[in-house]
């Protein structure tokens, strides 16, 4: 089976990222307000990078697979 094309790959990741940081944005990140820059981006990417990898990534392959495979 041939690989996905990397720009369709690409275009449906950040189709995935970009909500999950814009609602970490808005729910996390003012709790966090006092935090150095650091430990704000460590926190973000602690909760982000799992919910992609474990959540959005799968799904992602799950309902665009033809789309990908073309």
């Amino acid at each position: 089976m041939n690989s996905p094309k990397k720009w369709k790959m690409i275009l449906l990741v950040w189709c995935g990222i970009y909500p999950c940081i814009t609602l970490l944005s808005i729910t996390v990140v003012p709790l966090l307000k006092s935090f150095p820059i650091y430990l704000k981006t460590l926190v973000m990417t602690m909760i982000l990078v799992p919910i992609m990898v474990l959540v959005i990534i799968p799904s992602i392959h799950k309902y665009f697979h033809n789309w990908l495979r073309k």
